[in-house]
């Protein structure tokens, strides 16, 4: 069952705000620059990248509005338990993140420009284990790297970041093990804001975040999305 906190918080909320679209952060859109050092094109036809910040219904729904990612899958990630479930990581006991699963051509979009994207329009880097009305470890920020590669570009694009002060509060973003494993999560949180774009929650957290993309990367923005279904299911 989806957590009833979820809708509560956001019902009450976007009832007081008249369902207005504000930004994916109080302080609006943030325009950052793109990691110094990117991933070199490596000849692959696709690549696979691991981020978890805050619900994965809204990582899920910008992603799949990004020209050149083939599929983005709602899970767990950086937990000990194998083959965790919604509850059990939704206690917090587990030590999973939500996290969403984005295969990418890097000929379209690069790893640097996907990492771009997750600090700038997906969510917020400098909240500790919080995101919008969720709380809880299970919503922390975390790359979960692929590659030696991708964790070198991503500890250096925070160390960047955060030289230039970008934001006004240091980035909270953790690195996890390269490789940690990914569970996809239930069917029923995969494409959940392509299914419920009506939900309270999502017209108040993540609506904006892709309103947020579009207007920030709009060559790389796509209107139709790619759903886990449209893309042949969680492991497609």
């Amino acid at each position: 069952m989806i957590s009833t906190r979820r809708f509560a918080v956001a019902a009450i909320v976007a009832s007081l705000a008249g369902f207005s679209a504000l930004p994916a952060r109080a302080d609006g859109i943030v325009t950052i620059a793109p990691p110094s050092a990117d991933a070199p094109a490596s000849g692959a036809s696709l690549e696979t990248a691991v981020l978890a910040g805050g619900c994965f219904w809204g990582i899920q729904a910008v992603y799949q509005h990004v020209k050149g990612v083939t599929n983005a899958v709602s899970g767990y990630a950086g937990g000990t338990v194998k083959n965790p479930d919604y509850e059990t990581v939704s206690s917090g006991t587990s030590g999973h993140a939500e996290s969403v699963k984005i295969t990418f051509d890097p000929r379209i979009v690069s790893y640097g420009k996907i990492l771009q994207i997750f600090f700038s329009v997906a969510h917020n880097p400098t909240t500790l284990d919080r995101q919008g009305p969720d709380e809880g470890t299970q919503y922390r920020s975390e790359i979960f790297p692929q590659s030696e590669a991708q964790a070198t570009i991503a500890r250096d694009y925070i160390a960047q970041l955060d030289a230039s002060h970008a934001f006004k509060y240091p980035i909270v973003t953790k690195i996890g093990t390269v490789g940690t494993p990914f569970y996809p999560a239930e069917s029923y949180h995969q494409d959940y804001a392509t299914l419920h774009p009506y939900a309270p929650y999502i017209v108040f957290n993540d609506a904006p975040k892709i309103a947020n993309l579009k207007k920030t990367f709009p060559g790389l923005w796509r209107d139709k999305p790619v759903t886990v279904a449209a893309a042949g299911g969680v492991g497609g």
